[in-house]
């Protein structure tokens, strides 16, 4: 039989430690943590507190990777049924859900733990909040509710900058969460562009993603939407001075590209324009993050 026919909760081989990573979304959180980096550097004009870069980032990464563990059982049956992620351990039955649970509970628990006795309380409580935010509210409910789910939901998986920040400063900045507003706006038109590629197996696992429930039309003219307003968005460091000209034309040239795939997307049919538009979405909010660093280190010398 093959390995994505077996009932999804039976383990048909013996776990290795890359089905443990998978569960954690690796690619995922490297993006995630790259952005709780640049948080924490901006934080401070001097180095970063040993504490905070190292216990920080690893207790935000392993909570992330708990959240991604429990979306995975979560979605166990809907990964089954869909081509993108039926290879997945959990529905090809490489892991357990047993055993799947205990290493979200493990991870997660130990995050929280580095996170309250290294760094501080405020960014533990945050984090955990974020967790059940993605992994409770989002993946338990909005997935499955609302064809606005990826908005609602992208507060969670937006925070990651302020967390980071956080963990320098012990407290809330309203700078921080210009970087949470930045994310919060990219998310859509990220993930409705792999929606849209994706829509029938979203069709079949019965999602309502906005292609699904609103046809690709529309959601081609709100990724155009929200592309515009994430230009006006990544602007705003420039605006309030805490980034300067580097930031400014990387931001202003990255957009451009962004606004081109969401316009040249709008006007085709042609579906691999989508995942072409997903994949500079990646490319896109990388490279903001990283020249928001290069600008800061330029500005404070």
């Amino acid at each position: 039989m093959h390995a994505s026919e077996l009932p999804y909760n039976k383990v048909e081989t013996r776990a290795k430690w890359r089905d443990y990573l998978e569960l954690c979304k690796p690619r995922v959180v490297a993006l995630m943590m790259l952005t709780a980096l640049v948080g924490m550097q901006l934080a401070t004009d001097n180095i970063v507190p040993w504490n905070a870069l190292v216990f920080g980032t690893l207790g935000i990464a392993l909570m992330a990777g708990s959240a991604a563990a429990v979306n995975h059982l979560v979605d166990q049956r809907i990964d089954s049924m869909m081509a993108r992620t039926q290879r997945r351990p959990l529905p090809t039955g490489r892991i357990s859900a047993r055993h799947a649970w205990f290493f979200a509970a493990l991870i997660g628990c130990l995050g929280m733990t580095i996170l309250i006795m290294f760094v501080n309380t405020l960014t533990a409580v945050l984090t955990l909040f974020t967790l059940i935010g993605y992994a409770g509210i989002y993946t338990l409910y909005l997935k499955r509710a609302t064809p606005q789910n990826i908005v609602i939901g992208g507060v969670a998986g937006a925070a990651p900058p302020m967390l980071g920040w956080v963990a320098v400063t012990g407290h809330l900045d309203p700078n921080s969460l210009l970087l949470v507003l930045i994310i919060f706006a990219w998310t859509p038109p990220h993930f409705w562009a792999l929606a849209i590629y994706r829509q029938q197996d979203y069709a079949k696992a019965n999602i309502p993603m906005l292609p699904v429930t609103h046809g690709v039309r529309f959601t081609k003219l709100n990724i155009l939407l929200y592309t515009l307003i994430l230009t006006a968005g990544s602007l705003l460091p420039y605006a309030v001075g805490m980034s300067g000209i580097i930031y400014l034309i990387s931001a202003l040239l990255l957009n451009l590209g962004f606004l081109a795939y969401a316009i040249v997307l709008l006007l085709t049919n042609n579906n691999k324009v989508a995942i072409r538009t997903f994949h500079y979405s990646i490319f896109y909010l990388m490279m903001l993050f990283v020249t928001l660093l290069v600008d800061h280190y330029f500005l404070i010398k």
